[in-house]
């Protein structure tokens, strides 16, 4: 029984994305809305044509480029995600009570993940002063296994809390000696490195939509590689 249990599993497992993506090109159509595109918009001076008209094209926002360091002292840009997802949250190891809830979700979707080469996890601490490399390594330790697409990156402040204002488009800053505000959300990245949608770290109704608008995205960079959707 637990070999039929395992191959049905990953039957599901190889099949989702799959029929996901079925449905999305059936008969040329979209069967899903496509997932929003966050942040500020600005009209292009190029156009593309629909249907003998003109249309102007829009630039997204994107996230910024960055120069951080992994728990294991490795340096990570966002040349590290080239053509990947990615989700990325913001923590620090001190706090005492969603951090570790946050994070715990994140460890359930890195694994659900860790065979899948598209997608990746991020998770940066606001706390760089304190998490250095070899705190984030100890931190890490505590989620066993540890996903191996699952990063936790510190840096400098100025480049951290940049990135998280003006990058993820959240709030990030120190108010105080060892108290922050941060935000407890999930970004999802896609490949173009557009903001795909936000979700509350600590809602399991929230992690349940994650995981569904993951495979949605997958399915999404699927069609994109056939034809741009942007």
């Amino acid at each position: 029984m637990k070999v039929l249990k395992k191959i049905a599993i990953l039957v599901l497992v190889l099949l989702v994305p799959g029929f996901l993506y079925y449905l999305l090109t059936a008969e040329g159509k979209n069967r899903y809305k496509p997932l929003p595109i966050y942040g500020p918009k600005i009209p292009a001076k190029t156009t593309h044509r629909i249907k003998g008209k003109d249309i102007p094209d829009t630039l997204y926002h994107t996230i910024s480029d960055f120069n951080l360091t992994d728990q294991d002292g490795k340096p990570v840009s966002l040349k590290t995600f080239e053509n990947k997802i990615f989700i990325a949250n913001f923590f620090y190891t001190r706090c005492p009570t969603v951090c570790k809830l946050m994070n715990d979700n994140v460890s359930e979707l890195a694994t659900t993940y860790s065979k899948n080469k598209l997608v990746y996890f991020v998770s940066i601490t606001v706390d760089p002063e304190y998490d250095t490399s070899p705190v984030l390594k100890s931190y890490a330790v505590g989620f066993k296994p540890l996903p191996p697409k699952w990063a936790f990156l510190t840096g400098d402040t100025t480049t951290i809390y940049n990135l998280a204002r003006n990058g993820f488009l959240v709030n990030a800053l120190q108010t105080g000696k060892d108290e922050f505000v941060y935000s407890e959300k999930l970004m999802l990245i896609d490949q173009a490195k557009h903001i795909r949608g936000y979700y509350s770290g600590g809602s399991t109704a929230d992690m349940s939509k994650l995981n569904d608008e993951i495979k949605v995205l997958i399915s999404e960079e699927l069609r994109r590689k056939e034809k741009p959707l942007y």
